[in-house]
């Protein structure tokens, strides 16, 4: 058998890369290699379409177990489990909240996440919300306002004691991170981080019980790349280390009690590599406090983004959250919250709380995913990507250290400024649709309306309204400016109809009229579309018997030199034309008085809202 092998592998000469290279560009029939096969990444590097065992020989993570410093391969090696959380905001009424967690761990979570009121603060409150769970069998995670964590923390502790609970099992964690507010609503929390020790020391005899986080996730709803988040998340941690050490707590101590809520955003491949890397680069951080490699672990929560999520089509909000949960947990998480899909306009309702919990029990119990331990390790692609994406974070880390550290950076703005001009800029891409948004700039549903939904992009109570001390971040969701000018659309007297002239060129007529029903229904606008008409006063004549409002001619680039100026001028004001494409003839169709052009390189978003101005919306 072993000769018969032998001879096998030995007529089949495995082909060079410069033959696998030679091989496609001959396929690709004199396209442009770079332009069509090379992925050039938000991140600023670019990754080629295929990678060969050579180019990951050199990598040091190539060689790394499961379980084993600097943890690229995960924190453990004997499977991938992970905590499916769901997290609850708890009201003035303890005992609702506590209802719900009760019902909720019935229906397959183990890990909640309490939103606590900072005035509910109290013995009495934390008890009743308590009543009924197991401690010892569940994840506890606490978010309340940051100047009661530490009475939270000592009611907390007071209370794991009086019922005798075994301090070595009980997990969760405090979300104290006063670094949040300054980050993302400019408010001057600075002098709160002085309680980081007390609150460390307070819990120090619960080992996997967390006090600091670093909640790098609201970068992530904010727009940030996968390694903008990561590289501001490791100088946030970072801070959180410099501090708490220079305040008198051990390293060991200190680097145990960080926990990292991690955004994950939909580049499935990116954020599994992100995740990898980020362990690895945590690993390497904290190894410059202490030579305790167990201390060097990072603890990761994810949460799917909002950033992505949409009012319209919001069901394809679950195909979002899906793939990201996947990157999650092939990425290698202790705890993993989905967003359930109406989170951009209303509080989650039971139905989207169920299917986002089902979510992750797919995940693990179909799928079987929390048994692989890190699928991805070994995958040259993958491998090369956790590469060149910690390369990228590294290079961010060290530039905020340059600046004196993350709060530094963010006391003068730099943080924001740089989280702000990305979320502006992939505005822009989606607006002409560089960025796609399905259901949004892209294959909108035509017939959708918005039935009363109304997007709630914030929740807070902290400072909206309020002057901020310092720089903030402007926190939007991709999908909101098309969403805003649907809703203006859809409140209009009369909601524009936009009538397809198809003329010609049977296939050229097609392409272009399913290119503009989609382009136009973006805004609200009701779309007719045709199988073609024999002549442009016949389409003309058809489009005002059905009360149209814009005529887009659809045809080929040649015969628009035949079809657009007559139909132009057939229409004679009566309704707003639009030619579909950038044909040769332009400046003379422009010339002629046309003045509407609608194609691919065209900025949708502003567009849109030209033509509503034109319709008087």
């Amino acid at each position: 058998m072993a000769d018969s092998k032998e001879k096998l592998f030995s007529d089949f000469v495995a082909p060079s890369a410069q033959e696998w290279r030679e091989k496609i560009e001959v396929d690709l029939k004199g396209a442009d290699y770079q332009k069509k096969m090379v992925w050039k990444t938000n991140e600023g590097f670019s990754m080629e379409p295929f990678y060969r065992k050579e180019d990951v020989e050199n990598l040091a993570t190539v060689n790394a177990l499961p379980g084993d410093f600097p943890y690229v391969r995960g924190n453990k090696a004997a499977d991938n489990s992970w905590y499916v959380r769901q997290d609850i905001k708890c009201g003035d009424c303890a005992k609702e909240a506590n209802a719900k967690a009760l019902d909720v761990l019935n229906r397959g979570v183990d890990s909640l996440g309490f939103i606590v009121p900072g005035e509910k603060v109290n013995k009495e409150y934390v008890e009743a919300l308590l009543e009924g769970i197991l401690a010892e069998c569940v994840e506890l995670n606490f978010r309340t306002c940051q100047c009661h964590c530490v009475e939270l923390a000592q009611i907390l502790v007071e209370y794991f004691e009086a019922k005798g609970y075994d301090k070595a099992r009980l997990a969760g964690s405090i979300s104290f991170d006063p670094l949040e507010k300054m980050v993302m609503k400019g408010k001057d929390t600075e002098g709160k981080l002085a309680v980081a020790k007390t609150l460390v020391e307070t819990l120090a005899a619960y080992p996997l019980f967390r006090a600091v986080a670093v909640n790098a996730y609201r970068l992530t709803d904010a727009g940030a790349y996968s390694y903008q988040d990561l590289g501001y998340a490791l100088a946030w941690g970072n801070e959180y280390m410099a501090q708490l050490t220079e305040a008198g707590v051990p390293a060991e101590l200190a680097a145990e009690n960080i926990k990292f809520n991690l955004g994950i955003n939909g580049v499935y491949f990116m954020e599994i590599a992100k995740l990898r890397a980020a362990r690895m680069l945590w690993a390497h951080v904290v190894g410059q406090y202490t030579d305790n490699k167990e201390a060097a672990k990072m603890h990761v929560c994810a949460y799917t983004t909002t950033y992505n999520q949409t009012v319209f089509d919001s069901y394809v909000n679950m195909l979002r959250s899906q793939t990201e949960a996947m990157s999650a947990a092939l990425g290698g998480v202790e705890s993993l919250v989905v967003v359930p899909f109406d989170a951009p306009y209303e509080t989650p309702t039971d139905f989207a709380e169920r299917i986002a919990r089902n979510q992750q029990l797919l995940l693990k119990d179909e799928c079987h995913f929390d048994r692989m331990v890190d699928v991805a390790g070994g995958s040259y692609f993958i491998e090369q990507l956790t590469k060149s994406l910690s390369e990228q974070a590294w290079n961010l880390f060290l530039s905020v250290e340059e600046q004196g550290g993350f709060l530094a950076a963010v006391k003068a703005g730099a943080v924001q400024a740089v989280i702000n001009d990305t979320n502006a800029k992939r505005h822009a891409d989606a607006g002409k649709r560089k960025e796609f948004l399905l259901g949004t700039n892209q294959f909108p549903n035509f017939t959708e309306k918005s039935e009363g939904k109304a997007p709630v992009d914030c929740c807070c109570k902290c400072s909206c309204g309020e002057q901020p001390a310092i720089a903030a971040i402007n926190a939007s969701r991709l999908s909101s400016e098309f969403e805003a000018l649907r809703l203006t659309t859809e409140k209009a007297e009369k909601v524009p109809v936009a009538f397809m002239l198809t003329i010609g060129n049977l296939a050229m007529r097609q392409a272009r009229a399913q290119f503009s029903c989609n382009f136009l229904a973006a805004a609200g606008y009701q779309v007719v579309d045709n199988l073609g008409f024999q002549t442009v006063e016949e389409g003309v004549d058809a489009a005002l018997a059905a009360g149209a409002d814009i005529v887009v001619i659809c045809s080929s680039d040649d015969e628009y030199a035949e079809y657009a100026v007559p139909a132009y001028e057939y229409l004679n004001g009566r309704a707003m034309f639009v030619v579909a494409g950038a044909p040769a003839c332009t400046e003379d169709l422009q010339k002629a008085g046309i003045e509407n052009f609608i194609h691919v390189r065209v900025d949708q978003l502003k567009t849109l809202k030209e033509y509503n101005a034109k319709l008087g919306i």
